[in-house]
């Protein structure tokens, strides 16, 4: 369905769109909102003459029969007329609730793998929400990381019920597909790999043997009981139905996962008023903590139901030996005992330790002190290496004080080792070498000669210093022979020579664009003034009481430009109201959504009021967004005024 619909069109004469969410497969993913009930809602758009229609429609009259406090609910289904699209064609629409958070994809891409008890207590919210819908006759029908949203309380919301699955295809009532999605969503939150088969932007998870890896041999550390769960469910084995015995589960059922996971997380309080920090430091630009794990987790007995399940490769199982047919049967050896635990110094208490089988144990502190050092060896009557006395007196001690250090014969030290006599030295040093006179052979001291060399080499090297500075001002350039600011300011760049034969757009319209906002838009209604030619009025932002920028409230603001078509864009030319500004901007096919994990074609500090900002390479798209991430300063704060934009380019014919 290309363009039929726009954002600012209303349907069914109250739900204006907003912004355009998402578009694949034909089908169109807006945010609106419901000017009855002055709200923001969900909408999900397709042909009404679409194969998909009737699934729609029965998938939200379907999804309506579940109550849950974590379920985005439908709440509204209806088909316009033909003449609301653009070309002529009817449209089915389906309205959500609409909520403000973050995905679970996006945490894993920010934060990697979450602790254990945490991505136990997120999926177990999941899979207390399937529970209640699978005891109304509903499956989700698609559980992919995107559609589990943890929003501004700290509450886990499940996205799209039926409805998603509707719009690619799927049919309704895929119970056992939402047991496997439950378990794939925890292996996720876990490794921060993807095991499902439908397609999700988090990485997949590896295979060996048609198996999936289980969380343990992608992640040291992940608790038995978790990594169990995900093995049993996404790998089933062929062993015969499980035990329903106490302290066990079923986990061909969401409400079997569901019980498991809240008595792994136990006492659930602190963990969405947790979750909500998290989220509204995310909202101000600040990093989102990673917790961290700790302690002692809890053993609990998971058997798993493999029927309920869809069938995997299971590797081969060895079949016993018979046993020998003689009478007398050899005896069994005697098993070899089983190695202690291992303890090592206190220093090193808590190390992990990671076995061959995946196991993760840790290193603990000596259970005894360690034996003291043995002592010292008894100081010999004689030094080893000193001479034998020419006397044949005995040694009076072992090592002479520093008043028997001197001359004379009192003990072993000094001798003149190059007669080998033991006969003492006659000196006034220190008994090993002859002491120098401070007032002779001073010159001859080692070293003088290399300290004046580089004294010499220094000077020289600042006369050359200063013969190339006083050269390059004469010849008029920078001490370093650059080109002054005035001359390089004069000189044209090949950037702009090669900008001098592009092409302004002309039908340009312009919206605000605020994803960071509470209300997601900034002065909308003096957006347009932006490309009006007229460069006495202008769009501007809010005034901010912090800078722009990862330390601020948001990273930036600013407008999406629509060209009107796809056409390739090489200089962006802006008229400001203040100085300096902090300018990126964007290229893309469609509408944008946000920024993140786009690439600026051109980045820029305009320190007028004027700015060109030239493309390396020129790029093609639509949709031209300036994002300003830097605002001048003004009284009571920060804030930016842009009176015009002009995108220079070649358009399409």
């Amino acid at each position: 369905m290309p363009h039929a619909i726009r954002p600012g069109d209303v349907l069914a004469g109250r739900y204006q769109l907003i912004d355009l969410l998402d578009e694949s497969g034909g089908g169109l993913f807006y945010r609106a909102h419901d000017s009855s009930l002055d709200r923001s809602v969900a909408v999900h758009i397709i042909r009404a003459d679409d194969e998909r229609a009737g699934l729609l429609r029965e998938a939200a009259r379907t999804s309506a029969r579940v109550v849950d406090r974590r379920l985005l609910r439908v709440l509204d289904v209806d088909e316009t007329s033909a003449q609301t699209a653009r070309d002529g064609s009817a449209l089915c629409f389906v309205v959500n609730e609409w909520a403000t958070g973050v995905s679970l994809d996006i945490l894993l891409a920010d934060e990697g793998p979450l602790s254990p008890r945490r991505a136990a207590w997120l999926i177990g919210e999941v899979a207390g929400t399937l529970e209640v819908a699978h005891a109304a006759g509903v499956s989700h029908g698609r559980l992919v990381p995107e559609n589990v949203l943890i929003d501004r309380t700290g509450s886990v919301r499940v996205i799209g019920f039926a409805v998603d699955a509707a719009l690619h295809g799927l049919p309704s009532g895929r119970v056992p597909d939402d047991v496997t999605g439950l378990a794939g969503l925890l292996y996720a939150a876990l490794t921060a790999r993807w095991p499902g088969v439908a397609p999700s932007v988090v990485k997949p998870a590896p295979h060996a043997h048609g198996r999936v890896l289980r969380p343990r041999q992608v992640r040291a550390g992940v608790p038995r009981v978790l990594d169990t769960l995900c093995d049993a469910v996404l790998n089933p084995d062929a062993s015969g139905p499980g035990s329903h015995a106490r302290g066990s589960f079923d986990l061909s059922t969401a409400g079997g996962i569901a019980d498991a996971l809240r008595e792994f997380v136990g006492d659930p309080t602190g963990l969405a008023d947790s979750e909500a920090a998290a989220v509204r430091r995310r909202e101000a630009g600040q990093p989102m903590n990673r917790p961290s794990w700790t302690g002692t987790l809890p053993v609990v007995p998971i058997v798993a139901t493999p029927a309920a399940v869809p069938q995997a490769v299971s590797e081969p199982v060895a079949e016993p030996e018979p046993a020998p047919h003689s009478e007398e049967l050899e005896p069994e050896p005697e098993p070899e005992p089983e190695p202690p635990a291992r303890q090592d110094q206190p220093t090193q208490a808590g190390i992990p330790i990671f076995d061959d089988d995946g196991d993760v144990s840790w290193v603990t502190k000596r259970a005894e002190k360690p034996p003291p050092p043995p002592p010292f060896d008894e100081i010999p009557d004689r030094p080893l290496f000193a001479p034998e006395p020419v006397d044949g007196s005995p040694a009076r001690r072992a090592r002479p004080s520093v008043a028997a250090a001197g001359p004379g014969p009192g003990g072993y030290w000094p001798w003149d080792s190059s007669t080998g006599t033991g006969a003492p030295i006659t000196t006034t040093g220190s008994g090993i070498i002859e002491a120098v006179d401070e007032d002779d052979h001073l010159d001859e001291r080692p070293g003088r000669s290399w300290l004046w060399l580089a004294a010499l080499l220094a000077a020289f090297t600042l006369v050359l210093l200063a013969v190339a500075v006083a050269f390059n001002v004469g010849r008029g350039k920078t001490p370093l022979g650059g080109e002054p600011e005035s001359e390089r300011s004069t000189k044209p760049s090949p950037t702009r020579t090669a900008a001098a034969g592009l092409t302004a757009y002309t039908g340009i319209t312009a919206r605000d664009f605020d994803p960071q906002g509470e209300d997601l838009q900034e002065f909308p209604e003096l957006a347009a003034l932006a490309v009006d030619g007229d460069p006495e009025t202008a769009w501007r932002t809010q005034t901010y009481l912090q800078q722009l920028g990862p330390a601020g409230l948001k990273t930036g603001v600013g407008l999406v430009l629509d060209l009107g078509a796809d056409g390739e864009v090489g200089e962006v030319d802006l008229t400001l109201g203040g100085e300096p500004t902090g300018v990126s901007v964007y290229v893309t096919d469609v509408a944008p959504r946000g920024v993140r994990g786009l690439t600026p074609v051109a980045t820029a500090t305009v320190d007028g009021t004027t700015g060109e900002l030239a493309l390396d390479e020129p790029a093609t798209g639509r949709y031209v967004t300036v994002w300003l991430t830097a605002l001048p300063p003004v009284d009571g704060g920060f804030r930016s005024e842009v009176a015009e934009v002009a995108v220079l380019g070649t358009p399409a014919a």
